[in-house]
């Protein structure tokens, strides 16, 4: 319900920019569950559309396909997003690409469109490593065995007739998504020839001929265009519209736009062709509907079936939005196709014919049965004792069928889906219902000892399964969970803080650590926690008692750590564990809770990563961080002995800003936090009486470029943003003032500061900035020339303002001590000007 909920709000918006048409007299009359299922019934056509990212699919387009036409309609794409940025929260890595690609699966539902990955798992080759702008690089990472044969073994299960990337391969473009241009187009040959990747022909699959390859394109470059800005009677809005919708469930990464009815063109310029065409239509040389596949089919048993058959289609959905009348129909269709299939097996055809008309069949007997479902007026609801599940668990499932309709329904079935090792007993046998009628059946489930634990990008473990028959004919419908069940360990154990930061130059007597422990095991439980110490670490206490009396209970043991004065610098691990009833859990559990997706869950060793490394720090440095929720840098740096301070929005708009030698401001925290904007003169202001301001990077769309937030001399961050980054995280970079403070104090920064760093260099750099600002370093990506805006600052009064879009919250996150060193120099300016 809470997605619904989401989901609504967001087509609510759009809405509301709506002419005042009879928008709400066209709305209530729509029956658009049901038109959802029978406009597709009017063509056998099927689209692809590929990309690299969540969010790359072309939303306003598929919507048109989709709902206003009724095509099949996927959206492919590469990796799960794990790269990116979040708007929400501060997840990153795996968790994100968990948040996005959930998020991509609910924006799909609203545009009737259905959400595929290349990516299988947390640790697959294929995965978003950060900006890259060389499609060859990132096909190096990935691996071309790896994502060139997923791709071929998708389309070959898919079997699209028509493909479109959404982006082109292109210079100004993600070497992500030029490499999916790149594979997109090459598949459409290497698709249909069985020598490529032949092992998939031996496990059941056939070569597939993709009849038709699209790139995007404008207005200029174009062989195609389609007008899709109509407004749509059925949903109340127009199909752009429409894509905004889905857009604004990419929560994670801010999308979405209100948008007015409009028109709107949609290009597509034709590169290959398997077929005869004899105009620029998207479809031409495409059957279009059965009746274009009776052209075809030479056996005359098989094509006057198909023309009949396409006959009773387009009979059904003149019939909308009549349920009752709709049901026996599509039945009878339903009942007509499966024998059509079963004829046409044994027709006499070309087998590459035989194959796509089988295909072609087979969709439409599954568009078929979500026909009769719906018209059926048949409502399920399936409640379980706990989404949240351990091994060897017992659990019940009630299954409620409810008759909504008009007409008694026969022959009812439930049934459970779930893994072949799991157990569930239950009748399932309903029989039928009379119009008003329910019946509950209720199945006892139990989970196997060894079951596999909660995968986030695996199929779900319970699903129902209901059938029914009418004349004759058997539908049958799988219906998913309102949320996700998942076995999970019976102890979460989550250290805290995740990394630890030991300072050679003053190894710190002791270092404070808690050990949260949460219990999704159902009862009562008893528990040990300890820590695995590495050679001469000592903890205080050695173990602590955690109890238990019920699911979901959390408590935190408290442990006091001590490093051994002559550690050595590098990289060591501290492993928080648990143990109870013999068994030992080493896990965390990582909740991803979110109003417009299902629940989720990452799970990874309960590890603390520690780094030891001479990090110097003025004594009596205080500073004040400005939280945007976007990163952990304060964090990282109070665990590291730092004297930080977290302002909150009251202190930022009352308090005494002179207390801090240094405030800074966390990455995008004119997006994070608006008190920021409310506040800039009280800033400029504090670096004007003497303050140190350092501001972390802004994108181009966040206030700061819409005169919301003014530094103190212009400054202006690049656009388009792919052009104004360095994506080579080993970039060169020189240091142009090398005897300046602030790679002097009170850390000497060298060359060995700027190694091992994580994903990229620096993003946003500023394009262009007032001469009162001076620059420190240069850098650049292989071939390109070098930017020198990676570090801005000026003098402003008494004080100084400095500004940085080096990442630094990614190399402090993966403990990267030339990160530290670096960023502790750029705040510690504050005690030393």
């Amino acid at each position: 319900m809470k997605k619904l909920f989401c989901l609504l709000m967001s087509i609510l918006l759009i809405a509301s920019l709506l002419p005042p048409i009879s928008l709400a007299q066209e709305q209530s009359e729509a029956d658009v569950e049901l038109w959802n299922v029978v406009k597709p019934l009017d063509t056998t056509v099927t689209f692809l559309n590929t990309g690299a990212h969540p969010d790359d699919e072309r939303s306003d387009l598929l919507a048109y396909l989709s709902r206003g036409l009724g095509v099949k309609t996927a959206s492919l794409i590469a990796n799960r997003g794990e790269g990116g940025q979040n708007a929400i929260g501060n997840e990153l890595g795996n968790a994100l690409g968990i948040i996005r690609s959930n998020e991509m699966i609910e924006a799909a539902k609203v545009n009737g469109v259905k959400a595929y990955h290349l990516s299988e798992t947390t640790s697959d080759a294929i995965y978003d490593f950060g900006f890259s702008k060389s499609p060859d690089e990132t096909l190096t990472k990935w691996g071309e065995d790896v994502v060139y044969e997923r791709l071929i073994k998708f389309i070959r299960t898919y079997q699209p007739d028509i493909v479109m990337p959404s982006f082109e391969n292109v210079d100004s473009q993600h070497g992500h998504h030029r490499l999916m241009a790149i594979l997109s187009e090459r598949a459409f040959k290497d698709a249909a020839d069985p020598a490529v990747f032949s092992e998939q022909l031996k496990n059941g699959l056939e070569p597939w001929q993709i009849k038709k390859f699209y790139l995007p394109a404008t207005a200029t470059t174009a062989t195609t265009s389609i007008e899709i800005g109509n407004f749509d009677p059925i949903y109340g809005m127009s199909y752009p519209q429409l894509g905004e919708a889905s857009r604004y469930l990419h929560k994670s990464q801010g999308m979405g736009n209100d948008i007015p009815v409009a028109p709107r063109q949609s290009h597509q310029k034709l590169v290959e062709s398997a077929v005869q065409t004899d105009s620029n239509d998207l479809f031409s040389g495409v059957p279009y509907d059965f009746h274009a596949w009776a052209d075809i089919v030479a056996a005359d048993n098989v094509s006057e079936k198909l023309d009949s058959l396409q006959n009773q289609l387009e009979g059904i959905i003149k019939l909308y939005p009549d349920r009752s009348a709709i049901l026996p129909q599509s039945q009878k269709a339903l009942g007509d196709v499966q024998k059509l299939i079963t004829s046409t097996k044994s027709a006499k055809l070309d087998a590459g014919v035989k194959n796509d008309l089988l295909h072609k069949l087979e969709l439409k007997e599954e568009q078929l049965q979500q026909v009769s479902y719906v018209a059926s007026d048949l409502a399920v609801d399936v409640e379980i004792g706990s989404y949240v599940l351990t091994q060897g668990e017992q659990t019940q499932v009630d299954v409620t069928i409810s008759n909504e309709g008009k007409e008694k329904i026969q022959h009812i079935e439930a049934a459970l889906l779930t893994p072949e090792n799991w157990k569930h007993e239950g009748l399932t046998q309903v029989k039928h219902l009379k119009p008003g009628e329910s019946k509950t059946v209720t199945f006892n489930v139990t989970v196997p000892s060894n079951a596999e634990y909660y995968q986030p990008y695996g199929d779900a473990v319970i699903k129902a399964k209901l059938t029914f028959k009418e004349n004759g004919v058997k539908t049958t419908s799988v219906i998913d969970l309102d949320n996700t069940v998942s076995v999970l360990p019976e102890l979460s154990v989550t250290p805290e803080p995740v990394n630890i930061t030991v300072n050679t130059a003053n190894v710190q007597d002791k270092i404070p650590a808690t050990v949260k422990v949460k219990n999704y095991a159902k009862g009562a439980k008893n528990s040990t926690v300890s820590l695995n110490l590495p050679e001469g670490w000592t903890s205080e206490p050695a173990t602590a008692e955690v109890n238990f009396t019920e699911r979901y209970e959390e408590k935190e043991a408290s442990f006091t750590l001590v490093p051994p004065k002559d550690i050595a610098q590098g990289n060591f691990t501290i492993q928080a564990i648990a143990k109870a009833d013999g068994k030992t859990f080493d896990t965390t559990v990582q909740e991803i809770k979110y109003d417009h997706i299902n629940d989720s869950y990452f799970m990874y060793p309960s590890n603390i990563n520690g780094v030891a490394f001479e990090l110097l720090k003025p004594d009596n440095l205080k500073v004040g961080y400005i939280d945007s929720g976007f990163d952990t840098i304060a964090d990282s740096l109070l665990n590291a002995g730092f004297d930080i301070t977290k302002i909150t929005p009251a202190e930022l708009a009352t308090g005494d800003l002179s207390q801090f030698d240094t405030i800074v401001a966390g990455i995008r925290s004119t997006l994070g936090r608006p008190d920021v904007l409310q506040n800039n003169q009280r800033l400029l202001e504090y670096v004007e009486n003497g303050g140190h301001l350092v501001m972390q990077y802004v994108t181009s769309g966040d206030p700061w470029n819409r005169g919301a937030f003014t530094p103190p001399y212009p400054l202006t961050v690049g656009s388009p943003s792919i052009e104004w980054r360095v994506t080579d995280e080993n970039a060169k970079v020189t240091v142009t003032q090398p005897e300046h403070p602030l790679f002097n104090y009170p850390n000497k920064i060298n060359d060995s500061d700027w190694e091992n760093w994580v994903q990229e260099r620096a993003l946003y750099f500023p394009s262009a900035w007032d001469a009162n600002y001076e620059t420190f370093v240069s850098m650049a990506d292989p071939g390109e020339a070098p930017f020198e805006s990676g570090i801005l600052m000026t003098n402003y009064g008494e004080g100084t303002f400095l500004y940085t879009n080096l990442v630094f919250y990614r190399q402090i996150n993966a403990q990267v001590p030339g990160g530290y060193r670096i960023f502790a120099n750029l705040i510690s300016y504050g005690a030393n000007n």
